[in-house]
């Protein structure tokens, strides 16, 4: 026969390992998760650019970082775009332009949209949404249709790759996300 002090014992026990294993799926976002958020954007698949070639109207227009990471700019045919910032595609396009198509050609890009992001889990609508500068956790969920009542609303799992390595790393709501995340509500245990 249980006694009532085991069985209070036993629901703490249990409680406690409960607790425990909760907590074993715990990922907390590395170092450098936060410090890729400070540093020039680079641009990948899936982000659109618009490049301006003054006095050359022909050759200003916007182009698509196609999956291979090049946009296909005319004259010059691939420019690499994966992992450059707007400042070196704009380098390397004045570049492959001098060569036999312009004496001095003044570049300038711009991203004119970012690659999507993707919002999983307890929220109302799971799906992929725009991007746009500045937003937090929190604005993607609500973009996604908010919370679900289930929902762990104080901190998220953030899948993201830095530097050709993809990580997750748990954050709370009000951290930035970036281009190309993938963002997953957990349910709340209790």
């Amino acid at each position: 026969m249980i006694t009532r002090p085991n069985l209070f014992k036993a629901i703490a026990v249990s409680a406690a390992l409960l607790g425990l294993s909760a907590c074993s799926g715990y990922r907390p976002a590395p170092a450098n998760f936060h410090e890729v958020i400070n540093q020039p954007y680079l641009l990948d698949a899936g982000d659109q650019v618009r490049v301006t070639v003054f006095d050359q109207g022909d050759l200003s227009n916007s182009y698509n970082v196609d999956q291979s990471g090049y946009i296909s700019f005319p004259l010059v045919g691939a420019v690499a775009a994966r992992g450059r910032t707007v400042q070196q595609l704009e380098g390397d396009i004045a570049q492959k332009l001098r060569n036999g198509f312009l004496r001095d050609p003044d570049v300038s890009v711009e991203v004119a949209n970012y690659r999507t992001l993707f919002v999983m889990g307890e929220v109302g609508s799971s799906g992929q949404y725009a991007y746009r500068p500045g937003m937090t956790v929190q604005m993607a969920v609500a973009a996604a249709g908010g919370f679900s009542s289930r929902a762990n609303q104080s901190n998220v799992d953030i899948t993201r790759q830095i530097n050709g390595e993809v990580m997750t790393g748990r954050v709370i709501i009000t951290d930035p996300v970036m281009p190309g995340d993938t963002i997953y509500v957990r349910e709340r245990i209790f």
